[in-house]
């Protein structure tokens, strides 16, 4: 790592502080020094240590192993999906299970890398929002860091991740509202109590890094071969925006060539701001009235990081669809069916909008295809009707 940098306004900021957002307002990107990664590091290296994400430290924020936080993270399977696949007329269909992942999802990552960061850098107290997932993953490794986690979550979130940071210790606040009430109230708290650091989506750079590992993995998975098309369930969008950054960086290094999959940002019709601006062609959203979808964890009406989605959505000739709830749901029984997966609805949104651009030729019967099933399903039991 040498510094961070404004994606906005251009700005550097040395990355050996407590930071959030540049002077400008726009979330921060870590850089690194990728001439002396090239250097010291091969694929071959790479291959040889244990299958977490903390293999590929050197493209990681964490200066010294001793800071590293873990629960045995990453290196997730990546799955052949044939039948649902051939029923879809897509062979080339692959699944990056984050299911099996330390608190059951993807947010795993970016809690073990943003508390390691955090902790490395004298952070001992974080607060953030949360649809659930997040927080419950950053209340999980706060408390395995020995950190105090403030949590606020709307009280519609899934009642497991209530359970969840509650049995590690965190200090919870549930909100009659949506993640954005969830922030307001976080932000009120931190007036007035000391000592925390805000690591609310976006406003701290590291959780991004954690996230982009499912990037890494899956060039390293396809033998650094990259596929056609990568899509992946778009709330704050953090996880496409880490994907985008690490297969850049592998580009960089050398390790991957050709063309980037297309990336595709895929939200619910009762919420879908991206989308809406992907059609409009507005670099950035406008936010979204009365968000609700069954897909609990992609009900974010504005993102903080809605531009850089829609810039790593054109720069790789990729879309943004909206899917409806009742789709959703016929496409997490039917993947369960077929492949025997019991995914998350977020994920499940994913499969459901494969079909829907099979169906309009936007994938291709020959295209390479993962989908990001970012959590499992039995965090989610009222999906399923008994």
């Amino acid at each position: 790592m040498s510094h961070l940098e404004c994606p906005k306004c251009g700005l550097t900021h040395s990355a050996d502080q407590v930071i959030g957002l540049c002077s400008c307002g726009s979330p921060l990107l870590v850089r690194y020094d990728l001439d002396e990664v090239r250097a010291g590091l091969s694929k071959d290296d790479v291959a040889a240590r244990p299958p977490d994400l903390w293999r590929y430290h050197e493209l990681l924020p964490v200066r010294t192993p001793e800071n590293v936080i873990s629960l045995g993270e990453g290196m997730t399977p990546l799955l052949a999906v044939p039948q649902y696949g051939r029923e879809l007329g897509v062979d080339g269909l692959l699944m990056k299970d984050e299911g099996l992942i330390p608190t059951g999802t993807f947010k795993a990552r970016g809690a073990a890398v943003g508390v390691s960061r955090a902790r490395e850098v004298g952070v001992r107290k974080i607060a953030m929002p949360t649809n659930g997932n997040a927080g419950s993953a950053w209340a999980t490794y706060a408390a395995r860091a020995g950190m105090e986690a403030l949590i606020a979550m709307p009280i519609a979130a899934p009642e497991i991740c209530r359970r969840e940071v509650k049995v590690v210790g965190a200090e919870l606040k549930l909100i009659d509202g949506l993640i954005g009430d969830a922030g307001a109230w976080v932000r009120e708290q931190l007036a007035t109590r000391e000592g925390y650091q805000d690591v609310s989506t976006l406003k701290e750079p590291y959780r991004i890094e954690g996230k982009k590992t499912m990037g890494l993995e899956i060039a390293e998975q396809l033998g650094w071969k990259l596929p056609d098309v990568i899509l992946y369930p778009t709330g704050g969008g953090v996880g496409l925006i880490g994907i985008w950054k690490a297969l850049a960086e592998l580009a960089e290094l050398g390790w991957v060539e050709g063309p980037m999959p297309r990336l595709v940002a895929v939200q619910a019709t009762g919420c879908a701001p991206i989308v809406q601006a992907w059609e409009k062609g507005l670099p950035e959203s406008e936010a979204w009235p009365d968000a609700k979808t069954v897909a609990f964890g992609i009900t974010v009406p504005k993102a903080l990081g809605d531009f850089l989605v829609l810039q790593a959505i054109k720069e790789t000739d990729g879309c943004a669809i909206a899917i409806e709830d009742d789709d959703i749901l016929a496409a997490q029984r039917r993947v369960a069916e077929l492949e025997g997966s019991f995914i998350c609805p977020e994920g499940a949104a994913n499969f459901a909008a494969v079909q829907q651009l099979r169906e309009s030729g936007w994938i291709k019967a020959d295209d390479q295809v993962v989908a990001l099933n970012t959590g499992t399903g039995l965090k989610y039991p009222e999906t399923v009707p008994l």
